[in-house]
């Protein structure tokens, strides 16, 4: 990324008769959606930095159809699934990490139905293993005392239960953790889940992403953190709303340990 260093497809490892220790599922957002792509680039920063052997399909990576299950197109769903599988399975692929919770879950709980079995983890959780074996180092940094407030997103908090791993990377942060009312098992949506995000909402009073920005910013912080590119989108047009910008960013963890030292 940014000329620094290659990161291999699986096809060019394979043709070099190598495994990586994990694939680097990118997904959608982080492939396409320009914000994303940044957090896509700062967790592949931290791979490289931890020696991490690590591939991405390339071309060949295809939505995990989370989007279309969500929404109710089981067919549309099973088809991208299987389609996905094919390619996971002819590598002979052991381990998946990404940066999207939405991707996480549908991998880790919905695949092996169809076939696929996998071990899946979400970025959080890789890079809190590999600060604990000593492959990753965590510094303060600029983030060092800041007032930080963070979003748990659906798929990896309450749909499957992780709420310390990126918790514990901002305490290695050195940051001053503010809590929302609303968190871990009582979090509230940014709005974006069940392919909400593709359209727009329905009528009411509040859309769901302002109140729940609201809500961080009532903690008095200066960065609302998350840990989903969805919620990084939600979060972000939520603060826009409020015209608060100048004064409050929206960032993943992966992208605040990768600029941490960033002055």
């Amino acid at each position: 990324m940014n000329g620094a260093f290659q990161i291999p497809t699986m096809a060019e490892m394979m043709a070099q008769g190598k495994q990586p220790e994990v694939l680097f599922w990118v997904g959608c957002a982080g492939s396409f959606d320009d914000r994303a792509k940044k957090i896509t680039k700062a967790f592949a920063k931290l791979l490289h930095q931890a020696k991490v052997n690590f591939a991405v399909l390339g071309t060949e990576e295809s939505c995990t159809g989370d989007p279309a299950k969500r929404s109710g197109n089981e067919f549309l769903y099973q088809m991208q699934a299987f389609m996905n599988i094919q390619v996971l399975d002819g590598y002979g692929i052991k381990k998946i990490v990404t940066t999207c919770p939405h991707c996480f879950n549908t991998l880790k709980n919905e695949y092996p139905e169809l076939g696929g079995n996998y071990e899946v983890v979400h970025h959080t959780q890789f890079l809190k293993s590999l600060l604990n074996e000593g492959r990753l180092k965590v510094a303060g940094g600029k983030f060092k005392g800041k007032r930080i407030t963070f979003h748990d997103p659906c798929y990896l908090g309450r749909a499957n239960n992780e709420y310390e791993a990126p918790r514990e990377l901002l305490h290695k942060l050195e940051v001053e953790l503010i809590e929302m009312k609303r968190c871990k098992s009582r979090g509230l949506c940014c709005g974006a889940g069940g392919a909400q995000m593709f359209k727009e909402p329905e009528k009411g009073d509040k859309d769901i992403n302002v109140e729940r920005t609201e809500e961080a910013i009532g903690t008095n912080s200066t960065i609302i953190a998350a840990g989903c590119p969805f919620c990084n989108t939600m979060l972000t047009d939520g603060v826009k709303a409020m015209e608060k910008e100048d004064t409050v960013q929206v960032f993943d963890i992966a992208e605040m340990i990768a600029n941490a030292d960033d002055l």
